[in-house]
């Protein structure tokens, strides 16, 4: 039995440079469906690059990170994912595990 990994992914436009977070087994498929328009909340702002990944074991784990980064609803938290490659410490949050994110260059 083959074990999938699961991805929580951001997305960039290439219109007017705002984010898209989500999930998948499959990134760059999904990618692929954004940008033909498969998702409505996306459709308006293709093309989309993939900027951002992060790798789970499980689709739970997946999906809570997921709505840790959408919850904190911040351009700015999401820009220190991009530049710091993890989550950011900043003043309001407690230290965490470090996390391997994957910045796309």
């Amino acid at each position: 039995m083959r074990l999938m990994n699961y991805y929580v992914y951001i997305l960039q436009s290439d219109v007017d440079g705002s984010y898209y977070v989500g999930y998948s087994h499959d990134v760059a498929l999904r990618l692929i469906h954004h940008n033909d328009g498969w998702t409505i909340s996306t459709k308006g702002k293709r093309p989309w690059k993939i900027v951002y990944t992060e790798e789970y074991a499980t689709k739970s784990e997946a999906i809570k990170r997921e709505k840790e980064i959408k919850g904190k609803k911040s351009r700015i938290y999401i820009e220190r994912l991009l530049n710091t490659g993890g989550r950011p410490v900043g003043k309001r949050e407690a230290p965490s595990a470090p996390q391997k994110g994957n910045p796309i260059n």
